[in-house]
């Protein structure tokens, strides 16, 4: 499954659940990029801090029923 087809059903469910949508893949790339390249520039540490912020994020959670 591609990106594309992932946004699509994610979409779906959104609008069965009555939940905002995800925004379209690619969207965010350029402030990613951003973001990681002013983290580079502070020093060292950025993978702790990447895996810190990735452990901390929300993940959709599979609904039960």
């Amino acid at each position: 499954m591609n990106a594309m087809q992932q946004h699509m059903i994610d979409s779906y469910r959104a609008s069965v659940l009555g939940t905002p949508p995800p925004p379209q893949p690619g969207v965010h790339d350029w402030q990613v990029a951003r973001e990681l390249g002013a983290e580079m520039a502070r020093g060292p540490g950025l993978l702790r801090t990447l895996r810190a912020r990735l452990h901390t994020a929300e993940r959709p959670r599979a609904r039960n029923g």
